[in-house]
């Protein structure tokens, strides 16, 4: 329910978005991001650092994107957020010595350290990579590519790595499992 609710924004945006503009479409963003952010406080109670870091970019970037009358404004979000998690990320594993995903997940998930760091360095590369391809698309594509490649093909390739992460923790919990019997 929480990943639907986090979801509404961006088809909001999209539906607005090919009716109008990209204006209205920030527009149609903004208000269902504020809705649905109210929503997931009034039912769980609590907001995610996360989902309070996206609100707040939406708001911002949106809000400038609407003021300047400038379409990249909002499609710097997506090459922000995106570096912004892999330097979360990077920081924390190789400054800190802590492994967010480890600390996210730990509790749950009985993982050696070393295939902690595995996965975490795939996330790294993935956010590097998204980011880079977002910057790129926003400067040397279409508009329709770049708004194609942040509604469908982005939330596409996260469900992918989320898969095959999947896959690969529960093979080496398994593994972790036959080595302590």
């Amino acid at each position: 329910m929480k990943q639907l609710l986090n979801f509404i924004p961006l088809i909001c945006f999209f539906i607005f978005l090919t009716m109008y503009d990209v204006f209205v479409g920030v527009q149609a963003l903004m208000i269902a991001a504020t809705v649905c952010f109210l929503l997931i406080l009034i039912l769980y109670r609590k907001i995610d650092k996360v989902e309070l870091i996206s609100y707040l970019m939406i708001m911002v970037f949106g809000g400038f994107t609407l003021y300047l009358r400038d379409p990249n404004i909002i499609k710097w979000k997506v090459t922000i957020i995106n570096f912004l998690f892999a330097t979360a990320l990077l920081v924390s594993q190789f400054i800190f010595k802590k492994n967010l995903l480890q600390k996210m997940l730990g509790k749950e998930i009985q993982l050696d350290t070393a295939i902690w760091n595995k996965l975490n360095l795939l996330w790294i590369f993935f956010f590097i990579l998204c980011g880079a391809i977002s910057l790129g698309a926003t400067y040397y594509t279409t508009d329709d590519f770049f708004w194609i490649f942040k509604v469908f093909i982005l939330p596409a390739a996260s469900l992918l790595l989320s898969l095959i992460s999947g896959i690969y923790i529960y093979k080496n919990m398994n593994k972790d499992i036959d080595n302590k019997q």
